[in-house]
């Protein structure tokens, strides 16, 4: 196996850190989501840093954050590794609003909505005999094809 070069970070990576870039000298704070084993979470934490931000920290999750992370602090800077489910950053936006910090602003640097194309044999895989996708994706009752 070879690795990919140290640079070559994903576009979902590189889009958060271009947002952190912006967000950190406006913060007092900054706290990422995301795992200590995760480079891309801990990368956002130094980035936050090195660009302004008084304080980052990195957390798991909500139950993580320490109140006194707080004292004096009137903006808070909150973001998240790539492959960090949505529902930890939501708990943490939770336990913001019960320490008062109720105005959220959402900044966007890019959009992520970029939607790659299978293969062309898994495709051909995914097909059966008539042409038809061999599985339909829908919601409670759905059956795939056969």
């Amino acid at each position: 196996l070879q690795d990919p070069p140290s640079d070559d970070i994903c576009y979902a990576t590189s889009n958060r850190q271009g947002a952190i870039k912006e967000i950190a000298p406006k913060a007092d704070l900054v706290i990422v989501v995301g795992s200590t084993n995760s480079s891309n979470s801990v990368r956002l934490k130094e980035v936050a840093l090195e660009y302004g931000a008084k304080q980052a920290y990195l957390v798991d999750y909500a139950n993580e954050v320490d109140e006194a992370w707080f004292e004096g602090v009137t903006t808070v800077g909150l973001t998240s590794g790539a492959s960090v489910p949505e529902v930890l950053v939501q708990d943490v936006l939770r336990l913001l609003a019960d320490y008062g910090y109720v105005d959220v602003e959402k900044f966007e640097t890019a959009k992520e909505d970029i939607l790659f194309s299978l293969p062309k044999e898994l495709r051909a895989a995914l097909k059966n005999d008539s042409g038809e996708p061999a599985m339909r994706l829908g919601g409670r009752g759905a059956k795939p094809s056969r």
